[in-house]
């Protein structure tokens, strides 16, 4: 199928739909999740008020009075409801998400920004990392299923793949900064250092404190793309082209790679798509584990301080990343896979 097949009227008509779904689901997610944070018992201006009590501090009632007023109107949370979700969107459109409630004044799109090339960095490398040499070692493995190197490789997968990515973590943690002290403990770069990423010493730092969260999700990713495509590649060997193609004396590399890998891929881009949009959303608990500050550990600072900017900012982000991504996939289907037709 060439480009000028695929991109015709109707491919036109396919993307403004598509285009029109995905626009609706980010509508409705982000509508949730303003709603939910505010249908919990806690007010965040509330319990900043009664932290301020409880320190001992003495403040007119007036003063609380007034303080509650501004601070109410400062979050958006002044007014119905409605008319809160009106003044949000407004804010939303100029890419105001408003004061961190527990960073005072700074903004929640600047937190959020800072913690983004961390989660970024680590997940989008990993990802991509495993799912290359996932599918191609799966392809190997389902295509060449009597070697014995493709029997070891199974079973290295099937062994790693019910482990959480984060007991994992746990298990690297252990070996390589206790028993082995190769790698340091905790922290993105070296104590003292400045954020600067044009500077290699800078960047080497950063390479050694994340080598092992990323050797987690890697090896973890790993094996469950290569259980995957070993299982899709299984079935398409056994179709009748393939089998044509064995018997007509085609070569082994260009019947693997032509036939086999290229039909097996379509679901494996759908989860490559899937993966890279929910990076926005951060690897928790790895971040927590190994002192990352990223969008993960960011998630759960602004749940437990219930940090309503913070709390609509990575829930935006993740949102908008899932739905663009998989927008992205299928726009793509057509051209990766002719068999696809749009009607």
């Amino acid at each position: 199928m060439t480009f000028k097949h695929v991109f015709n009227k109707n491919f036109g008509k396919y993307l403004l739909g598509r285009v029109g779904q995905t626009i609706m689901v980010i509508i409705i997610g982000i509508t949730i999740t303003f709603i939910i944070p505010r249908l919990a018992p806690t007010n965040p201006v509330e319990l900043k008020i009664q932290q301020m009590m409880v320190s001992g501090a003495n403040i007119h009632p007036e003063a609380i009075k007034a303080f509650r007023e501004a601070m109410n109107d400062i979050y958006g949370l002044k007014g119905t409801l409605f008319e809160q979700y009106v003044n949000f969107w407004s804010r939303l459109s100029r890419g105001d998400l408003g004061p961190s409630i527990f960073s005072f004044p700074r903004p929640a799109t600047d937190i959020i920004m800072k913690a983004m090339p961390w989660t970024i960095g680590l997940l989008l490398s990993t990802s991509v990392i495993s799912w290359i040499f996932g599918n191609l070692l799966g392809g190997l493995a389902g295509y060449q299923s009597n070697r014995r190197w493709t029997k070891w490789a199974e079973l290295a997968a099937n062994s790693i793949r019910p482990i959480p990515y984060y007991i994992f973590a746990f298990i690297l943690l252990i070996l390589f900064c206790f028993v082995w002290p190769l790698f340091p403990t905790s922290g993105a770069y070296d104590p003292g250092m400045d954020e600067h990423w044009l500077d290699p010493v800078f960047l080497l730092s950063v390479l050694h404190h994340t080598f092992l969260p990323a050797l987690s999700l890697v090896l973890t990713g790993l094996g469950a793309w290569l259980l995957g495509m070993r299982a899709l590649v299984s079935n398409i060997i056994s179709e009748d082209y393939v089998q044509y193609a064995e018997v007509a004396g085609v070569k082994k590399k260009t019947i693997l790679y032509q036939y086999v890998m290229r039909n097996a891929m379509l679901p494996q881009i759908t989860g490559l798509g899937m993966s890279l949009g929910g990076i926005f959303s951060g690897a928790l608990i790895t971040e927590y584990v190994y002192g990352i500050p990223g969008m993960g550990q960011l998630s759960y600072r602004a749940i437990v301080g219930f940090d309503y900017s913070l709390i609509m900012g990575v829930s935006i982000f993740s949102i908008v990343g899932v739905s663009v991504a998989v927008l992205i996939v299928d726009l793509l289907y057509p051209i990766f896979d002719p068999r696809v037709r749009l009607n």
